[in-house]
Formats: C-alpha cells, sequence, structure tokens
C-alpha cells in the first residue's frame, strides 16, 4: 500500500517538467505572432494618432510644413469649436447615424428571415434562389448604381433617408454566413419548442436568435460600418447639404471652406469616433462572431 501511494508523487514532478516544456514551446512560438500583431496595431494606430494631434493644433502651426511634430506647441481646440459653430458637421453625423441604423435594422430583419428560410425549409427552386443570391457576390455594387437611381428618383425617394438607406440594405453575403451558421444550430432546440406549442417565428425568435447573438452582433457592426463609410452611393441621391451624410459632406462641402488642416482632422477624428465606440462596446460578441463561436 506504502509504494502504490509514492507512485503518483514519484510522477508528479515529470508531469510538471512536460507542462513546462509544452509552456515553453508555446510561448516561444506565439511570441512571433504577439510581435507582429503589436507592428500591425502600431501602423494603424500611427495615422489616427497623428490626426488627433493636428487636430488639436491651431490653424497656423498645423499647416506649416516645414518643422513636423507630434506633440503640439500650442494645444487648441479651435478645429473642434469651428466644425460644431458651422453646425453642418453635426446634422452630417446625425444623418449617419440615422441611416447607418436602418440600413443595419433592416438588413437583420431581412437575412436573418431568409437564412432561416434556407437553412430550415425545402421549397422547389431552393437551390436555384439560394445559387442567385450567392451569384450577387460576384456583381459589384457600381453596376447597380444606375437601375437604383432610376428606381429611387422614380419612387420620389431623392434626398430621404429612405432613399439614402434602402439600395444599401441588399446583403447576399450577409444570408450566407448566417444560413452557415443556423446550419449548425441543433434541431433539438427547435423540436422542443414545437413540442411547447411554438410556430416557426416563434422558434426563431426565442430559439435562433438568441443561440445567435455572437454572429449577429458581428454582422450588425460590420453592416453598420460599411453604411457609414459608404460614400458613392450618398453622393449621387443626397443633393441637398442638409441631408447629405458624413463622407459626402466632409468630401464635397467642406473643401468649399478651403484648406483647413486643423478642421479636417478633428472632422476626421470625430467621424470616426462612433465606429470606434460601437466597437469597443460590442468587441467581443464581434470576435465571437468572427470565430463562429456561438454554442456552448
Amino acid at each position: 500500500m506504502t509504494a502504490l501511494q509514492q507512485k503518483p508523487r514519484s510522477t508528479a514532478p515529470d508531469e510538471r517538467r512536460v507542462v513546462e516544456r509544452r509552456r515553453k514551446k508555446v510561448s516561444a512560438g506565439t511570441a512571433l505572432v504577439y510581435v507582429s500583431a503589436f507592428a500591425l496595431a502600431l501602423l494603424w494606430l500611427v495615422p489616427l494618432l497623428w490626426a488627433l494631434s493636428t487636430s488639436l493644433k491651431t490653424e497656423t502651426e498645423a499647416s506649416l510644413g516645414q518643422d513636423i511634430h507630434w506633440i503640439p506647441e500650442n494645444w487648441s481646440l479651435e478645429g473642434y469649436r469651428v466644425l460644431f459653430e458651422r453646425g453642418d458637421h453635426l446634422n452630417w453625423m446625425i444623418n449617419s447615424t440615422i441611416v447607418s441604423t436602418i440600413v443595419t435594422v433592416l438588413t437583420l430583419v431581412l437575412c436573418v428571415l431568409a437564412a432561416y428560410g434556407f437553412s430550415r425549409f425545402d421549397f422547389p427552386g431552393k437551390k436555384v434562389v439560394f445559387a442567385a443570391i450567392i451569384a450577387g457576390l460576384m456583381v459589384p455594387p457600381q453596376a447597380l448604381i444606375i437601375p437604383l437611381f432610376d428606381i429611387v428618383t422614380a419612387m420620389n425617394l431623392a434626398d430621404t433617408y429612405w432613399g439614402l438607406a434602402l439600395p444599401q440594405v441588399v446583403a447576399p453575403v450577409m444570408v450566407f454566413i448566417l444560413k452557415r451558421f443556423f446550419d449548425a444550430v441543433p434541431r433539438d432546440y427547435e423540436e422542443a419548442a414545437k413540442l411547447d406549442g411554438a410556430g416557426h417565428l416563434r422558434v426563431l425568435w426565442s430559439v435562433i436568435v438568441p443561440l445567435s447573438g455572437p454572429i449577429m452582433a458581428a454582422v450588425g457592426i460590420f453592416t453598420f460600418i460599411g453604411s457609414w463609410n459608404n460614400f458613392l452611393w450618398p453622393l449621387l441621391i443626397a443633393t441637398d447639404p442638409s441631408m447629405m451624410t458624413l463622407p459626402v459632406g466632409l468630401g464635397v462641402v467642406a473643401g468649399g471652406y478651403g484648406l483647413f488642416y486643423a478642421q479636417n482632422m478633428a472632422a476626421a477624428v470625430l467621424g470616426a469616433l462612433p465606429l470606434l465606440i460601437v466597437f469597443l462596446i460590442f468587441q467581443k460578441q464581434i470576435v465571437k462572431g468572427v470565430a463562429g463561436v456561438g454554442l456552448k
């Protein structure tokens, strides 16, 4: 009995050595990955820091290109003050927020319904319809500008939020992503809900949607960012400066005031700030959604 009790104690140091060796191997193997990730993050951060630094300079200091320095000699919020005094920048941000929110909500609703239908139902022509949706991934958005413009103008939706938002709702790639995720959801949950008398919409809302939180958050954030940064379609359909979105306003109207570096950088910082806040709030859901982790 004594020998049997002492045997695990004698193997414990060997097991610890094996674990330590594995840790050393993992740390050595991941060191290059961490260094590369840090270098890429720094490369992405440098332009943002330069924009922030320039926005906090006076216009005179920002216009001097001979002496380039990161830290402002005279800290100033003049660029931000001028933007808010003009008033158009705040209006453009409101327009971008409204349009991006409409696009995100409608895209999620339509894509979830379509993906659930393709994932759970069999109907005539299912493969043909789904193949047509996948084929839509190969159609560049620029090829649809003219017919979409004719339709929106014929419906008198130019210079309206619906005219800005509706043509951006179509997202075949989101239908494909959500369908692949729904295919991996076990049907046992649905069968249990149907035994309790739940219909298809109830199953979708009470079972599928809660299990798909991370992937839906990722799809929603990417849709919101894509709509926020969209320039071509709002440029064509919004001729009234009061209905312009932020990218269009900065690219078209702001240039009419002249070339002011501090103000332009302040506008760029304010334009990127909402996206940064949204990403920081939902970063865990985005990572889980991209990694495909939704079921536990």
